[in-house]
């Protein structure tokens, strides 16, 4: 099933970690808003589900830019703020040209809605989020590759 994952959004997006220590500026919108139910993202933002906001890497900017990032998986980068812990952005070398920004840092998240659920066989059972997204059995890097404007 193809899903739109693109997203229609005001051109300027903004936000910040927890301590207002590393700020991110993007001059346009996400290519792409995600849940993603797996192991991992739950783990990353201590929360039942997480969402992200996928952006082509050359329209984001870090202030301070960000350092070498930390990886425990070959092929992904993560970065956290030194100072708060907050998680700040990831990539995924089967996602190129992409960087993943938690949905909870924007200023603009309200403006931002999910638009598919990945890792949904991950999901606990327990939580339930009731909408008509569609829910892809493991990873949707398919879906968010299409997403990419290269």
């Amino acid at each position: 099933m193809a899903s739109d994952t693109s997203q229609e959004q005001p051109g300027k997006i903004t936000g910040r970690c927890y301590c207002g220590a590393r700020v991110l500026q993007a001059d346009q919108g996400p290519e792409a808003v995600a849940y993603c139910h797996c192991m991992d993202c739950r783990r990353l933002c201590g929360a039942p589900v997480a969402a992200f906001a996928a952006f082509a890497t050359d329209r984001i900017a870090f202030t301070p830019a960000l350092d070498e990032g930390f990886s425990t998986t070959p092929g992904i980068t993560r970065w956290f703020c030194r100072t708060c812990g907050s998680p700040l952005a990831a990539t995924y070398a089967y996602l190129p040209g992409q960087i993943y920004v938690p949905l909870g840092l924007l200023d603009q998240a309200a403006d931002l809605p999910p638009r598919l659920h990945a890792h949904a066989d991950a999901r606990l059972t327990w939580l339930h989020i009731h909408d008509d997204m569609p829910r892809i059995e493991g990873s949707s890097r398919d879906q968010l590759k299409a997403a990419h404007r290269t």
